[in-house]
């Protein structure tokens, strides 16, 4: 029977986590904060004959793959499923029919094997990506959040708790990537091919950061960035010019990116802390790793950056968060429901 007082907490327990937000279906498996297998099945190449994620074709991409990628764990990590001491699972945000694939999956999983379930926060599963990274790793630190969903720079106080110091008032820098790929006439993903057309192009056309100078000087605006690109590109159409798409890439890459490295930076020095980590599927770029990894060197501060496949979605972040949420005994009950949204400060 499935009770939370039948639950006794290991110091190093082997966690299993299960990730199915979006195209991405990933399970890990981590002792500790040691990685001992991470698996990830993507649909992004069917996707990508739509131009972007269908949701119907996610879900049923993830109810064929959930099954087989927990099976593939477990053999990577020479384990059974007996050995699991508890199943952390995302809950949301991210797409409902996909959540609810991973979530339905891991629920008889930790009933079945009578092992708390974690349903975890994605986005601080984003956060808890770090703690793999360096295992040494302690709060507080700032965290910069760059993902498809969300851009944020946060003050992790402790495990369980962020506070919000700055935020995009309307589209995140993941989703503005996206929009400015389809501009360009990019495949999807778009995030990577900006990035790859940006590397043959300069950064010589004027567009507006992404950085509203008012107020705290913390919010970020992605939503007028995109606008503005487009609007240069059809000016540029509209006089006869051919569009230099590797200048209009690398343009935008700098004023998405900049104001974040810098005011991530700057927040850390404010509040005296001495390292920095990031998370989320936009910190896999090149120009924004070599970018924050530059001034935090100036700085003194320590940057803690996941490796490029731990920022975009992965089984070892939520993993990661399972296992915070593990040690301080916040068990997650079997009538947990998947939610499609989940507010930045929740």
């Amino acid at each position: 029977m499935y009770r939370f007082t039948d639950f006794k907490i290991k110091s190093e327990p082997v966690i299993l986590g299960i990730e199915s937000s979006c195209d991405e279906t990933a399970c890990a498996i981590i002792r500790g904060r040691r990685i001992l297998a991470d698996r990830i099945i993507s649909s992004a190449d069917t996707q990508a004959l739509y131009g972007g994620v269908v949701p119907e074709i996610a879900s049923r991409a993830h109810t064929d793959a959930v099954d087989r990628v927990v099976s593939l764990a477990l053999e990577d990590a020479g384990l059974k499923s007996g050995d699991i001491d508890g199943v952390a699972v995302t809950y949301g945000a991210g797409l409902l029919g996909a959540l609810l694939v991973g979530l339905s999956f891991a629920k008889s999983f930790a009933y079945a094997l009578n092992v708390p379930l974690m349903a975890v926060n994605h986005i601080r599963g984003h956060i808890a990506a770090a703690y793999l990274e360096d295992v040494a790793l302690k709060p507080p630190f700032i965290t910069l959040l760059a993902s498809g969903g969300h851009t944020a720079i946060l003050h992790t106080k402790d495990y369980s708790d962020s506070e919000v110091l700055g935020s995009t008032c309307d589209d995140a820098a993941g989703e503005a990537f996206d929009k400015v790929a389809r501009v360009l006439s990019l495949p999807y993903p778009g995030g990577p091919n900006v990035q790859k057309m940006a590397q043959g192009g300069k950064a010589n056309i004027p567009l507006p950061s992404a950085l509203i100078r008012h107020g705290d000087g913390m919010t970020f605006s992605y939503s007028g960035l995109k606008t503005a690109v487009i609007n240069y590109c059809h000016t540029q159409e509209q006089k006869g010019l051919q569009v230099n798409r590797h200048d209009v890439a690398a343009s935008f890459q700098k004023a998405a990116i900049d104001p974040l490295v810098q005011k991530t930076v700057e927040s850390a020095l404010r509040l005296g802390l001495d390292t920095v980590t990031a998370g989320g599927g936009v910190v896999a770029n090149d120009y924004l790793r070599e970018s924050l990894s530059a001034l935090c060197e100036r700085e003194g501060i320590k940057l803690v950056l996941p490796v490029k496949r731990h920022c975009t979605d992965n089984g070892c972040m939520i993993a990661a968060e399972g296992l915070n949420l593990y040690l301080s005994g916040r068990f997650s009950p079997l009538s947990v429901n998947a939610k499609a949204a989940i507010p930045l400060k929740q």
